[in-house]
């Protein structure tokens, strides 16, 4: 199949999803913007302050009915809910591709991403099944899960559907009513699966979209029916929703930025090593978390070098590459790359001023490689949240290991090596949550969770598997005793 440019497609005007219902937002009108070509999608019309009560309101009497329905019925409507979304992934697909500017194939890589998460939480039942011990002689102690009632989930614009797929299944099928505020820049995307989640028989009000910006984040995270709260995004941002909520008495875990090192040894295979690399780099425009930020080069990694250049080159925008998310994340990206040239770097590939023909409006920026940078310039500190990468040469891997060690984040780290021993070296000593080894996105599958070190996250545990569980759940622990019956309890 010949790979052809992603066109945006007409959507209709998203709407909040409040008790089951779209409902037009009361509060600031917003512009939408295809960041394909620049070309216009609508208006977006935010929730006020009176609606977040309502929906809120809503999710709370949800929450009762759905909390005490028995958790093997709940995770049915996530067998057919993951049906669904596989049975309509080309037209969620193309709807991501519209409003993020991701290529059709990485929408599409996105949603099934999530979907692990999906089918990870309709095993559930299997996995909850609490404790029982007899602790004396006619006493035992048991453990059960319960939901907390009324939770939201706060997501980028990167990723608009696997994010809020890391939250909503196990939210749900903890038996939680979950609202969803998305970034207002993708809000297509979250009605979408709120109607495939009501096709599939959720009950109304367990699933709630809340089109919103800061002020709608701050009420829910101020709300006291809302009992807990996840967050995807920036650090700074990150930081912020982990204090404001933790400070209302609620359950944050907010995941926040990252600076992602990958490490190359000469032993590495050259060819595999670069396309890998540059997959990471300029995947998904560099904008996720999961990216590579720096390449540190370990003595004489030359022909790895020269083939990511070349590899990089032959990307073809638009078709291989998708845009940026808006002019000002185009501008920030850009001016990055101005202040490494001006500070003396080597540009092996630039890509300002990119444009593809059949897009002259679409937000594009084409892949770019740095060289020549000391390790301290903001290029190899500072997140830049694009298709660039920096990189950096050092002689030893206890060099390159302190250059990754001293970064506040700790997202991901990544080493390229054909040796057992450095592998298991770099695994050791590299201080970040999620390690690759030949892998430059080293995203763990379910049941293995998703989350870093560090500045990256603010709270406790992961976002995904068992820890999740015990993020959107509370456990009631039970001790039993019966006193001995006089004589034969049957007669």
């Amino acid at each position: 199949m010949v790979a052809t440019l992603a066109k945006p497609s007409a959507l209709p005007p998203p709407t909040l999803i409040s008790d089951g219902q779209p409902v037009v937002g009361r509060g600031r009108i917003l512009a939408l913007t295809s960041p394909l070509d620049g070309r216009t999608l609508g208006q977006l019309a935010l929730a006020d302050a009176q609606q977040v009560d309502a929906t809120v309101a809503a999710a709370a009497s949800a929450a009762v009915g759905w909390g005490l329905t028995p958790i093997k019925d709940r995770v049915q409507v996530l067998f057919r809910f993951k049906s669904l979304v596989e049975r309509h992934i080309s037209g969620l697909s193309q709807i991501v591709t519209t409003e993020n500017g991701k290529t059709l194939a990485e929408a599409e890589a996105g949603i099934r991403k999530g979907l692990e998460v999906v089918e990870y939480a309709t095993a559930l039942p299997q996995l909850t099944t609490g404790q029982v011990l007899e602790v004396s002689s006619g006493v035992d102690c048991s453990s059960r899960r319960f939901p907390l009632g009324v939770v939201a989930g706060i997501t980028p614009f990167n990723f608009p559907a696997m994010v809020p797929l890391w939250m909503l299944p196990l939210a749900i099928a903890c038996g939680n009513a979950f609202i969803l505020k998305p970034s207002e820049q993708v809000p297509h995307t979250a009605v979408r699966m709120a109607e495939l989640l009501t096709e599939a028989g959720l009950p109304h009000g367990v699933f709630s979209v809340l089109q919103g910006d800061r002020a709608t984040v701050e009420q829910l995270l101020d709300h006291p029916t809302v009992a807990a709260a996840a967050f995807v995004g920036s650090t700074p941002v990150a930081k912020a929703v982990y204090q404001r909520g933790t400070l209302a008495g609620k359950r944050v875990l907010a995941l926040g930025g990252a600076k992602n090192h990958l490490v190359v040894l000469p032993d590495a295979d050259p060819q595999v090593a670069a396309r890998n690399i540059a997959s990471s780099a300029f995947g998904c425009a560099g904008q996720r978390c999961m990216a590579a930020s720096v390449l540190i080069a370990v003595g004489d990694c030359g022909a790895t070098l020269q083939a990511l250049v070349g590899v990089a080159r032959a990307i073809r925008l638009g078709i291989d590459l998708g845009p940026v998310i808006s002019p000002a994340a185009r501008s920030r990206i850009t001016g990055y790359i101005d202040l490494a040239a001006q500070d003396g770097a080597t540009l092996l590939t630039d890509g300002r001023g990119a444009t593809v023909a059949a897009a002259p409006g679409g937000f594009y920026v084409g892949p770019t490689i740095i060289d020549g940078l000391p390790a301290g310039h903001a290029c190899a500190r500072e997140e830049i949240f694009g298709p660039v990468i920096t990189i950096l040469r050092v002689a030893t891997l206890d060099e390159a290991l302190a250059i990754e060690n001293a970064s506040p984040f700790g997202n991901a780290a990544s080493l390229y090596t054909s040796s057992g021993a450095a592998a298991a070296y770099f695994e050791q000593r590299a201080n970040a949550g999620m390690i690759g080894i030949n892998i430059g996105v080293p995203v763990p599958r379910e049941p293995f969770a998703f989350g870093g070190w560090n500045e990256s996250r603010f709270g406790i545990g992961d976002i995904t598997g068992l820890d999740a569980v015990g993020f959107w759940t509370k456990t009631k622990k039970i001790t039993r005793k019966w006193s001995a019956p006089a004589g034969n309890w049957m007669s």
